[in-house]
């Protein structure tokens, strides 16, 4: 055990290079390419130690997790006495590995142990790469057989988390999948729904539209046709005056008075005709600014289906672009 403690104190000086007095997870992950331990690997053994969860290691809490974690503290003690000792990184000249080609080549019921090991921990699904841990592994059947079961042990805690990391991920996948799956069927939902509301909104604006060219056109064809009726009824009243003319004119002579009277009568009637024709000329008048406004109504009417046309179109183009910044 006091072998253990110095082993988890040399390990933490390794760590801590600028003499903090702790060490966080970026001290741990730059000795990456000298271990056998992924990034991600590291961060869970990083974790698995801070206890309170702050983002650092104080030394108590670094030597007292690596003592609750005995196999953790063999491993990780032999691979720092490697790094000590420049026993990781091959020297010049030497042939890179010499233990584990010494070891493969001298037994090969070690490797048929060690596959055994590995199918046991399932390690194939959360390893690329064997050879490190196998290194170690011979190294320490070779040196150290004692604590071998330690380090076995040590590897079925670390490959049972790394299982258990890898269900979570796959359940916290399917999960998300599950809510985009619902998160998208909602936002069509919403799109069918909106392109009904701008259709019936659509459909209700030229109803109504419609119906007010409808009405204006009718009251329109109303004047128009009791302007006629006036014009007609004043040409029938002309005919009658001219009628009673001729007859006056064809007829016997009367007395002075009566002439005198014809003659009022006569002047009368040439107003009552002037004043017709005038109201004539007023109705025609009238008619054809009906006419020309009836015209003018019209083309507003165009221009107004196409501007509001225009308007739907441009908040359509809108809403779509809301609905894809949304996706």
């Amino acid at each position: 055990e006091l072998t253990v403690l110095g082993k988890a104190q040399e390990f933490f000086q390794i760590c801590d290079l600028e003499g903090k007095g702790f060490v966080t997870l970026q001290d741990m992950q730059r000795l990456h390419p000298e271990l056998p331990l992924s990034l991600e690997e590291l961060e869970k053994v990083f974790v698995t130690l801070d206890a309170d969860g702050n983002g650092s290691l104080t030394p108590k809490e670094f030597i007292t997790g690596f003592s609750e974690f005995w196999g953790a503290c063999l491993l990780f003690s032999a691979l720092f006495i490697a790094l000590k000792n420049d026993m990781v990184q091959p020297s010049e000249g030497a042939t890179t590995c010499p233990v584990r080609c010494e070891t493969m080549s001298g037994d090969e019921d070690e490797e048929f142990q060690f596959s055994n090991l590995m199918d046991r921990l399932g390690a194939k699904t959360v390893l690329d790469d064997e050879s490190d841990v196998k290194q170690l592994w011979l190294q320490l059947r070779k040196e150290e057989p004692h604590l071998l079961s330690n380090f076995e042990e040590f590897l079925v805690r670390i490959f049972s988390q790394l299982q258990e990391a890898d269900n979570e991920k796959n359940e916290l996948e399917c999960a998300l999948k599950k809510k985009i799956a619902a998160y998208d069927e909602e936002i069509q939902h919403l799109y069918e729904e909106m392109e009904q509301q701008i259709k019936k909104e659509k459909e209700q604006f030229l109803l109504k539209d419609t119906e007010r060219f409808q009405s204006c056109s009718q009251e329109l064809e109303c004047k128009l046709l009791s302007k006629e009726q006036e014009l007609e009824q004043l040409v029938q009243k002309q005919k009658r005056l001219e009628h009673q003319y001729t007859e006056l004119l064809s007829g016997k002579e009367e007395t002075k008075v009566e002439n005198t009277k014809l003659k009022l009568t006569n002047q009368e009637l040439l107003r009552d005709l002037e004043r017709a024709s005038h109201e004539l000329s007023l109705a025609q008048q009238q008619l054809q600014v009906l006419q020309e406004e009836t015209s003018r109504l019209h083309e507003e009417k165009e221009m107004e289906v196409y501007r509001v046309t225009e308007t739907l179109q441009r908040e359509k183009s809108g809403l779509l672009k809301q609905l894809d910044f949304l996706r």
